[in-house]
């Protein structure tokens, strides 16, 4: 196993939770494939299947995240806390997968909610990113990602990329 690509894989992942906090999404993408593909899920014990939130490609989520300046949104700030639990390269070296934890906090703006005061910060989802990776020329790019959720109820906000 190659300790400097599961490092650079970890470093990516971290990149991600970084670019997506200060909602840098060409900074995202650039860590991306171009063939990337990006699911929201969340397991519904009732119907004992997975919810699918939001399943798309990077040029969905390009023209997602290009369309949403001109919505009105909540502009509440998300903050990810993410800890990598696990990094798997390929014996041939051309891919890899990760299981991250992923816990989303929301600082709210004021007016944005009448039970919460300004500034005031909330749990928003916690899950699993389950991660998969091309690489090529020694780089890790995001292949595909899943957030798995524990929440089945999202919020508004819940449209920016998790």
């Amino acid at each position: 196993m190659d300790l400097d690509l599961e490092k650079q894989i970890e470093r990516t992942i971290y990149r991600a939770a970084l670019a997506l906090d200060t909602q840098q999404w060409n900074d995202w993408f650039a860590l991306c494939d171009e063939k990337f593909e990006y699911a929201i899920t969340s397991f519904s014990p009732e119907i004992n299947k997975d919810m699918i939130y939001f399943s798309g490609d990077k040029k969905e989520l390009k023209g997602l995240m290009d369309m949403l300046p001109k919505h009105n949104t909540d502009h509440s700030p998300l903050h990810r806390h993410t800890s990598v639990y696990t990094i798997d390269v390929a014996k041939n070296g051309e891919t890899a997968t990760a299981v991250s934890s992923v816990i989303v906090y929301q600082n709210m703006l004021d007016g944005q909610n009448s039970h919460l005061d300004s500034g005031e910060s909330r749990l928003f989802v916690i899950g699993h990113y389950h991660d998969k990776f091309i690489i090529k020329d020694g780089m890790a790019k995001f292949a595909h990602r899943e957030a798995k959720l524990d929440n089945r109820r999202l919020d508004k906000g819940s449209h920016w990329p998790i």
